[in-house]
């Protein structure tokens, strides 16, 4: 039997156990059955070496990233990344280095961004870097696996007189209030859907969110985004929690405001219109404004920052001027 099978071995008598035992009992009893299991060598009668164990080698990593503290929309995108590979490059118990390089290679045909295959390699690793810690793979495929090489672009921040041309041709209040507040604090689009109106004080312009990791903080706001929301609150007779529901009632969800974005866009004349630039249009304008990068990296919710910078644009005429005024 191995690590894999025992693993889902002691997960599954421990599934059973719940119903009837206390979890802190159950814990303690999947903690000596791992530890009597490692003593011995099991053979299981319907195994083959061709086995195909991938799904459930993304559960018991999901389930391990879950418990980290990983926020649901990161374990689906887990989720569906890995299962991607596993159709188009095959069982992940029997992945190699080839095959990951043939996938991506596969993908790039396909015109899938290099910034996306990044993305993926990464989880990639961190998928496999766990499994081989965890002892249920020998060897990991993806130490020889090189970056994807991206090419930098340039992400411009917001114009004044685009953010003015936006604000002109929203014409609800929900959809004003939507736009302040990520105007205003420069939240992610994940933290202003999952907001709840009892977390907003008005007095103090603060609104709790629970951020990237499942960590809490605070936005600040100004005047113009309380005004906005509290003339938005005033429509709701509602009784859902969310700050911000759709046309149904309910909690609006990412898709929502992106795709209502993209209305006002076209609508406005404004091209690239999407909610994380009005994120880096506030890192910019911190900047420039002379805000330390360490208190911008707070109000983004960055813990590094290193991050925070590479949110900030600064065009060639104010690295000049910077340098006339300090050199």
């Amino acid at each position: 039997m191995s690590v894999l099978d025992k693993k889902l071995l002691v997960e599954e008598i421990t599934k059973a156990l719940g119903e009837y035992i206390p979890t802190a009992t159950v814990s303690r009893i999947a903690d000596t059955i791992g530890e009597t299991l490692e003593r011995y060598t099991v053979e299981r009668t319907d195994e083959a070496d061709g086995v195909d164990e991938s799904e459930s080698m993304i559960k018991l990593f999901i389930d391990a990233k879950r418990s980290e503290g990983k926020s649901e929309n990161t374990l689906d995108q887990y989720g569906r990344t890995l299962r991607r590979l596993h159709e188009g490059a095959g069982a992940l118990n029997h992945m190699t280095v080839f095959k990951l390089r043939a996938f991506i290679s596969s993908e790039m045909e396909r015109g899938i961004k290099a910034s996306s295959l990044e993305t993926s390699r990464s989880i990639f690793c961190n998928f496999y870097g766990w499994l081989k810690r965890e002892e249920i793979i020998d060897k990991n495929p993806c130490n020889n696996l090189a970056p994807v090489k991206v090419k930098k672009e340039v992400k411009l921040p917001y114009e004044d007189i685009d953010v003015c041309r936006i604000q002109d041709h929203v014409h609800t209040p929900r959809d004003r209030a939507i736009i302040a507040l990520l105007r205003s604090t420069g939240c992610r689009i994940s933290e202003a859907t999952g907001a709840n109106r009892d977390a907003l004080n008005i007095a103090q312009k603060r609104l709790t969110i629970l951020g990237k990791g499942n960590k809490e903080r605070i936005l600040f706001m100004d005047d113009e985004c309380i005004l906005r929301l509290t003339e938005y609150l005033k429509t709701r007779t509602d009784y859902n929690p969310a700050l911000f529901i759709n046309r149904h009632g309910e909690r609006i969800q990412p898709g929502g405001i992106r795709k209502r974005l993209r209305e006002i866009a076209k609508e406005a004349g404004v091209e690239n219109v999407h909610p994380h630039r009005f994120r880096r249009t506030l890192a910019t304008n911190l900047i420039n404004h002379g805000m330390p990068v360490q208190d911008v990296a707070h109000v983004l919710g960055h813990e590094k920052l290193d991050t925070t910078m590479g949110y900030v644009y600064q065009n060639s005429e104010q690295v000049e001027q910077s340098y006339r005024r300090y050199a």
